[in-house]
């Protein structure tokens, strides 16, 4: 019969995260400090050490990423699910906000119109809100490619505050992580073929939890 270790609810968070850390010192794996506790939330929800090695980061993302929350940077996702998945309390507070068009009955009478996907629609009415954004995409690649190709053509008239592009699948998903990477913007890709809805998600609570000093509520 297994043994199981006995953990106050209060503290488990902690424990896991002591668990990861000492996982990954066993793996002989010592984590960039400023990319640290975005990298360990993503193992923390998924349980896969592999984010350790494949999770990318541009130049002072999470830096830049924590200043723009700070300063009421509202996220726009792919999901429903990523968007369910952040921590609202804590982003209201900086006065930010998240944005989410999949369900919209216009977005998807337009998609179905154009042949393409409503992640790329979405993607179209995030740029024409005119406002600094943290685009969270974790389902679609084809929302990295729309980005990527209004950034190329000159189309956003305010450049992305951030990128997490971690789309998880296999059409198209690899590609699309790489172009976003060859973007002059700041980014945290997950490269290759894992990601999702609950990475991103994992990333944009991280960032706001270093916004916050940790605070939840």
């Amino acid at each position: 019969m297994a043994e199981l270790e006995y953990v106050k609810p209060a503290e488990i968070e902690t424990r896991s995260f002591q668990i990861i850390s000492d996982e990954l010192a066993g793996r002989g794996i010592e984590l960039d400090r400023e990319n640290e506790l975005v990298i360990k939330r993503v193992i923390h929800t998924s349980a896969d050490f592999d984010y350790a090695q494949t999770l990318a980061f541009s130049p002072d993302a999470t830096s830049i990423g924590v200043r723009a929350l700070k300063d009421g940077c509202s996220i726009v996702t792919d999901t429903k699910m990523a968007a369910s998945g952040i921590n609202k309390r804590v982003l209201g507070k900086f006065g930010g906000q998240v944005y989410n068009f999949m369900a919209d009955a216009d977005v998807a009478a337009e998609a179905k119109e154009r042949g393409c996907t409503r992640a790329a629609v979405c993607m179209e009415r995030a740029a024409a809100l005119g406002e600094p954004l943290i685009y969270a995409v974790g389902n679609a690649p084809t929302a990295l490619v729309r980005l990527y190709e209004m950034l190329q053509a000159g189309e956003m008239t305010c450049p992305p505050a951030l990128i997490v592009g971690v789309p998880v699948g296999f059409v198209n998903v690899v590609e699309s992580k790489e172009l976003i990477c060859e973007l002059d913007v700041p980014y945290i890709v997950a490269r290759g073929r894992k990601g999702g809805s609950n990475v991103a998600a994992a990333i944009c609570n991280a960032l706001l939890y270093l916004a916050s000093n940790n605070a939840r509520e």
